[in-house]
């Protein structure tokens, strides 16, 4: 998260999504180390079956009646080392998460979940004419596998891009990047059924403007439209199952901000599309520096932010037929894993109220000042925060 941002408005805190968790958390340093970079490129000792499963015809809003609560992956695919210009699999550990395994995929469904996302970096791994490296798209695969092969649902995204920012001076260029991107991932997984969804863009948003998180500008909303359909009638054109595959695409910056919810596009004659939307609700106690904004009570006020939420995408889309996923919610540590656990309780309850599907981020972080949104241990999968992980269970109730 690159979030050293102020607000213009108290509606804008209310409403502030997130910057897709770019931030390194606070990972333990003691967790890093040559053994476990060198182990990424041969993580998997068991020979992968090729997926090769039918698809069924069903509109995304039946497919979300059968998603109930996930987790993401995060800080570790879409981790890369800023320092260094091509990224080669060892990137996976670069901000101090071990290497992923399978079992890890086992214990988040053991809990309950039974959808993650993937946040992946693609940029980095790259070459001069778009070509994803055979060694990245493996263990991206890989990693896609572990939780695949356990009936999980999956997100597969694009994730820190630093080449499409929403300009029309950059939108040709980017559209045939993306364009070249996901022919490369779509044609990859081509063969997996209706468990595997795409997921277009993370956050797409002028950085580091005045416009990244106040719901865009009217530039910002158009070139994120284009992409959009650009995603979507490249994943149409390909083979395999990617005509029917689910696809998400986010409102600008995966924000819930009045004018960014109203300008998004939805294909037309495409009745597997999922909007994706991205929220830290209320800013001040799920993503705020206060350590003193740490207190969650349903019937003392503070939860009006996230019923405000609920009913704008209920309106905007759950009410016209256009299904919602929350592909990133989560609250910061402040030592108050209580009032998380409560709060957590709370937002899943009223999303699933709506029929909207939420993820957790997960960055592995837990120590420090900074964004600790960790709740299980990746090195021996215990939860670290159970209250929470109960909390999330309870609200489906």
């Amino acid at each position: 998260m690159r979030n050293k941002f102020k607000l213009a408005a108290p509606m804008l805190a209310m409403m502030l999504i997130l910057s897709g968790c770019s931030d390194k958390g606070s990972t333990d340093p003691s967790d890093t180390g040559a053994a476990e970079t060198s182990a990424v490129a041969d993580a998997a000792e068991e020979v992968r079956v090729p997926v090769n499963d039918e698809i069924r015809d069903i509109p995304s809003t039946e497919l979300v009646k059968e998603i109930k609560v996930g987790w993401s992956l995060g800080n570790t695919l879409d981790a890369f080392d800023s320092s260094a210009g091509h990224q080669d699999v060892t990137s996976e550990t670069s901000w101090g998460n071990p290497v992923t395994t399978k079992e890890l995929f086992t214990a988040v469904k053991d809990a309950g979940f039974n959808i993650v996302r993937i946040p992946t970096t693609w940029g980095n791994h790259m070459d001069e004419n778009n070509t994803v490296d055979e060694e990245w798209m493996d263990r991206v695969q890989e990693i896609v596998d572990y939780a695949y092969s356990q009936d999980m649902f999956v997100i597969l995204n694009i994730h820190h891009e630093d080449w499409h920012d929403p300009y029309y001076d950059n939108a040709d260029a980017a559209t045939e990047k993306l364009k070249a991107l996901w022919t490369q991932i779509g044609n990859r997984f081509e063969n997996y059924g209706e468990r595997l969804i795409f997921e277009g863009l993370n956050e797409p948003r002028k950085r580091d403007t005045k416009f990244e998180w106040n719901g865009g500008d009217k530039e910002g909303h158009e070139v994120v439209n284009q992409y959009n359909a650009a995603f979507v009638e490249t994943v149409r054109s390909l083979g395999g199952n990617n005509p029917k595959r689910h696809l998400m695409i986010p409102t600008y910056a995966a924000s819930t901000v009045d004018s960014a919810i109203k300008d998004l596009a939805i294909p037309e004659g495409d009745d597997k599309i999922i909007v994706s939307i991205h929220a830290y609700t209320p800013y001040g106690f799920a993503l705020s520096d206060s350590m003193t904004d740490n207190k969650f009570t349903p019937d003392e006020g503070n939860s009006k932010d996230i019923t405000y939420l609920m009913s704008s995408l209920k309106t905007n889309f759950i009410d016209k037929g256009i299904p919602v996923i929350i592909g990133e919610f989560g609250a910061r540590s402040k030592l108050n894993n209580e009032a998380r656990a409560v709060w957590a309780e709370y937002y899943i309850k009223k999303a699933t109220e709506i029929g909207i599907p939420c993820l957790w981020w997960d960055n592995g972080a837990f120590t420090g000042n900074g964004e600790n949104f960790g709740i299980i241990d990746r090195r021996v999968y215990v939860w670290k925060t159970p209250e929470i992980v109960e909390g999330l269970m309870n609200g489906l109730k």
